[in-house]
């Protein structure tokens, strides 16, 4: 990822507009920006959430609230909490999202 022609800013997450994503159960907020080709992303997934797909998209993500499983198509799962964050590469190992509890996330992708 090449990040140039981005000037600095601030951006208070709380005045964007949130737009809703269904999930197979559940659904997602996303707060989205977009810096060129770099999207930045505050995603809220509800209690129960589960992605309608499988992504194929490298992302970098960090948990800021509650736990995320993260399934791989391979049939691994990771288990991440608050803090923790995991990265991976357009086209690399498929993923999908799963949340008991519900999620807060920042993700860059």
């Amino acid at each position: 990822m090449k990040m140039s022609d981005i000037p600095f800013g601030m951006t208070d997450w709380s005045d964007i507009e949130p737009t809703f994503h269904s999930g197979e159960t559940g659904h997602a907020l996303w707060r989205t920006r977009s810096f060129g080709s770099i999207r930045v992303r505050m995603v809220e997934y509800t209690p129960g959430y589960l992605a309608d797909h499988w992504c194929s998209k490298g992302h970098i993500l960090l948990v800021l609230e509650g736990e995320l499983l993260t399934e791989l198509d391979d049939g691994r799962v990771f288990t991440l909490k608050a803090g923790q964050s995991y990265q991976v590469a357009d086209g690399a190992e498929p993923h999908r999202s799963k949340t008991i509890q519900g999620a807060k996330l920042f993700i860059v992708d």
